[in-house]
């Protein structure tokens, strides 16, 4: 599919850049006239996967976060965010409601389950070690509100 503008950020995972994140997609996709209802789920899947680099790649380590956002043609919505974190052995299992790393911090192990229920499609590749990628699309279905 035919990417109309892209942009691309690498931070550090530090969890203040969760809010940072969200506020970068909002701005960033703000172009292709979301409703507001598409761009809150936006900004909540991007948080989740953002968080879940941070909290589980990096595991108080530091490393980079990047996150790629592309509007593609017929409004629909990418997002890439990368981690070279610790990586997840079984992202099936990773995947399930309710399934955390972090069980000490008291974490609901609902980012997965958050991401796809806001988005249309949550692909995961990850690799012990080498950290994790999550791809995320979303077709923008609301009626927009530019008439130009």
């Amino acid at each position: 599919m035919k990417t109309e503008n892209s942009i691309r950020f690498i931070f550090p995972g530090i969890s203040v850049n969760e809010q940072t994140s969200r506020a970068i997609a909002s701005a960033f996709l703000v172009q292709a006239d979301p409703t507001i209802e598409e761009l809150a789920d936006i900004r909540t899947a991007v948080s989740e996967a953002v968080t879940n680099a941070i909290v589980h790649g990096y595991r108080n380590i530091e490393g980079d976060v990047e996150i790629c956002l592309k509007v593609l043609a017929d409004r629909e919505i990418y997002i890439r965010i990368k981690d070279k974190g610790c990586g997840i052995a079984d992202v099936e299992k990773a995947m399930q409601p309710l399934f955390t790393t972090a069980e000490s911090e008291e974490r609901a192990g609902l980012g997965f389950a958050v991401m796809q229920s806001f988005m249309d499609s949550v692909h995961v590749r990850s690799k012990p070690g080498a950290g994790t990628t999550v791809i995320m699309r979303k077709k923008l279905r609301g009626v927009p509100c530019r008439t130009s």
